[in-house]
């Protein structure tokens, strides 16, 4: 059975977009440590699933010549792993190695579950995760907490309809003032 996890970028009071729906506070101080640990954890097999509204965003950025340069190992990973966009309203996918699924994302992801394969991971995508957690399908929950307080925005749990308990399974601070956190759900 694959596994199901979400990697989340957070500010510190836990939003992962700010009210005009911008990452832009999320940015890397230079941290030689953080930067290891962010390629390490990236290093994985694992298909990327995202929203439409994410996708577009990370789609508009990994593959152009500013990503290589930037982040060159992170740009490799991100532009090869096979991606999978859930949305009603894309007709096409131009990021390389990416399927567009327009059914119901929760019974879609069940189906993965069940098949052989690497395991898959959610970047952003608030409403997927949240549609997802809600159906108990995610296996881990990862959230890099940045050191900026954004105000107001989106929460990764925005409209969550039960309590969701966790366990924390790992945490780990950086010199960068970032903080790592993983989280299993209780059973």
């Amino acid at each position: 059975m694959r596994k199901l996890m979400v990697y989340m970028l957070l500010s510190a009071d836990g939003y992962f977009v700010d009210a005009a729906g911008k990452m832009d506070w999320a940015k890397d101080r230079p941290d030689p440590d953080y930067q290891a640990f962010a390629e390490k954890n990236a290093s994985g097999d694992a298909a990327l699933l995202f929203g439409r509204v994410t996708y577009e965003m990370m789609a508009s950025f990994w593959p152009t010549p500013m990503a290589e340069q930037m982040m060159p190992v992170m740009a490799k990973r991100m532009n090869a792993l096979p991606k999978l966009v859930f949305s009603r309203t894309l007709t096409e996918a131009h990021w390389h190695n990416t399927t567009v699924i327009k059914r119901d994302a929760v019974e879609a992801v069940r189906e993965l579950k069940q098949q052989e394969g690497p395991g898959m991971c959610i970047l952003g995508s608030g409403s997927l995760t949240s549609q997802l957690a809600q159906a108990g399908l995610i296996d881990e929950y990862q959230f890099m907490i940045n050191p900026v307080a954004v105000g107001s925005g989106r929460t990764t749990f925005e409209g969550m309809k039960q309590r969701l308990e966790l366990e924390l399974t790992q945490s780990r601070a950086f010199g960068n003032g970032k903080v790592f956190v993983c989280y299993k759900p209780v059973a």
